[in-house]
């Protein structure tokens, strides 16, 4: 009874290793590399630009602006925006100041309402690297430090340093190098 219970268990570990071991799927084939899109599918979120719905968009408006298709979030959502920003650094609303890349509360608002990212086609791809700005987004992008300088940094990004930058300089663990299919 021992033996055939030892010979049971050898069966069953051989087996799982023999049908876990391998990807018989060919590269080019499987659900993966040719999804099944012929359904119906709802938008429930979008997040193009971290933190930009969390901070500018009132809680009884988040589902609204969820769905709302980008091209008409601006119409929508930037008066929205403006009063947030306004209420958050007084100093576009008190004296109309602007941030560093020249945008008034009225034409930052503007660009932050309709939620995607720009994509440079031709040049550098990041959200803000000292001279590119909104061309995109790499993955090291320090996205929420920079929406915050352009939110309380002033013109030169000096002012308010203190709420100016989330104190996080890189990602909890190392990027994967190489190209991913």
């Amino acid at each position: 009874m021992k033996t055939i219970k030892i010979i049971l268990g050898l069966t069953l570990i051989a087996g799982l290793l023999v049908n876990c071991s391998a990807d018989d799927t060919p590269k080019g084939e499987g659900i993966y590399n040719n999804p099944n899109l012929s359904g119906v599918y709802v938008q429930q979120d979008q997040m193009g630009r971290p933190a930009v719905n969390t901070v500018f968009v009132s809680s009884d408006s988040k589902d609204m602006f969820n769905v709302t298709v980008p091209s008409d979030q601006n119409a929508a959502f930037q008066s929205m925006f403006q009063a947030n920003l306004e209420a958050l650094s007084p100093a576009y609303a008190n004296n109309g100041d602007t941030n560093a890349l020249g945008l008034d509360a009225a034409t930052f608002t503007s660009v932050l309402a309709t939620d995607v990212l720009n994509v440079s086609l031709d040049g550098t791809t990041t959200f803000y690297d000292g001279t590119n700005v909104l061309t995109g987004r790499a993955l090291a992008d320090d996205v929420i430090t920079v929406e915050l300088l352009l939110i309380f940094g002033g013109e030169d990004f000096t002012e308010n340093p203190e709420l100016s930058n989330d104190n996080v300089d890189a990602n909890d663990k190392p990027f994967l190098q190489g190209n991913f299919i």
